[in-house]
């Protein structure tokens, strides 16, 4: 076994939803291949006999594992998975330094790190593994399966495509080499300040206060990350961001390229009235574009539901766990 850093891990229930009474909890720790400890929150089902499917969580883009990556986790256990919500590399409380970086190998190297660690679990049957990413983590869901053959199946739920919004903006209105080349100046420009400082300068987490002007996108982040509903006190996005430069990397490396090779399930579950909805159209129809393999690739979409309506349900409930049990149980049989 590799050898795993020392964290500090919280002891106490500190999540945004209600512990269940029908799982046991506890936080696990393992190593990805880069020699990075990440903290996870391993949920079992009580009363379950024998080896368990296993299905590991992570997202959104600048979350922790104690808000909807939890939620989600804690479901499924309930439905008969053993399951781990983990905090990415360089954030909440797994190691990394520096702190708040991202990157599309690294965090697509954290899922299968965590596929590594389920695979040598004594509860875990290894042959039933599979991945649920939650928006930004989405995409790195789909590229993990497109590059990790132990993934049974992979739920990418109200996805972003990084690599896309950091090269071609919101909605692709920045979608231009002159474009591109301002913002990877200004980074470059960025680099020095924060060199000669000797420190990384945050971009900014969601806005503290909206205004009726705001885009919905907006006011629909601030819902949740600002307010009881989801604020979390280590959530990158519930307070000072990302680094500046912290997603620098994904600007020309896109993630997607080979999605329609993957030969394993894929659910790309959506709000119709999610901002970010065309990240999740477009990947499905280039997954299934051309390929050999789209017979077991499925994009459900849920009626008026926006983009964090699927982080938590919202106030109807928007999530389908009832179907994410029924998708993994098909395809990881």
């Amino acid at each position: 076994m590799l050898k795993t850093e020392e964290l500090k891990l919280v002891k106490e229930w500190d999540k945004t939803f209600p512990k269940s009474d029908k799982v046991e909890h506890s936080k696990v720790t393992f190593v990805n291949r880069y020699g990075i400890t990440l903290a996870a929150d391993m949920y079992v089902p009580k009363g379950k006999e024998g080896k368990l499917p296993a299905i590991a969580v992570s997202g959104p883009f600048g979350a922790v594992k104690e808000q909807c990556s939890g939620l989600y986790a804690q479901n499924m256990a309930e439905r008969g998975f053993l399951t781990i919500a983990f905090d990415p590399s360089f954030t909440g409380e797994s190691g990394g330094t520096p702190r708040y970086m991202a990157s599309p190998d690294i965090n697509t190297e954290d899922f299968m790190a965590a596929v590594d660690f389920l695979s040598l679990n004594e509860r875990v049957d290894a042959d039933k593994i599979g991945i649920i990413g939650i928006c930004g983590w989405g995409g790195m869901a789909i590229n993990a399966a497109a590059l990790d053959t132990r993934i049974k199946a992979t739920v990418a739920a109200t996805m972003y495509d990084m690599t896309r919004v950091n090269a071609n903006g919101y909605f692709d209105s920045e979608d231009s080499e002159e474009a591109r080349y301002n913002k990877k100046a200004a980074m470059c420009a960025q680099r020095i300040k924060d060199y000669a400082a000797g420190e990384y300068t945050l971009g900014g987490g969601v806005v503290e206060t909206v205004t009726d002007d705001m885009p919905f996108f907006v006011k629909d982040y601030h819902d949740y990350y600002k307010t009881d509903r989801g604020y979390h006190s280590r959530s990158l996005n519930s307070n000072g961001g990302w680094n500046i430069i912290g997603c620098e990397s994904f600007m020309n490396q896109p993630i997607l390229k080979y999605s329609n090779e993957i030969r394993s399930a894929v659910m790309i579950l959506h709000g119709d009235k999610a901002h970010s909805f065309y990240f999740g159209k477009d990947a499905y129809e280039n997954m299934i574009k051309g390929s050999k393999y789209a017979d077991n690739k499925e994009l459900l979409v849920i009626e008026d539901a926006s983009h964090t309506d699927i982080y938590d349900g919202g106030n109807y409930n928007a999530i389908p766990f009832d179907k994410l049990q029924n998708f993994f149980e098909v395809n990881m049989k």
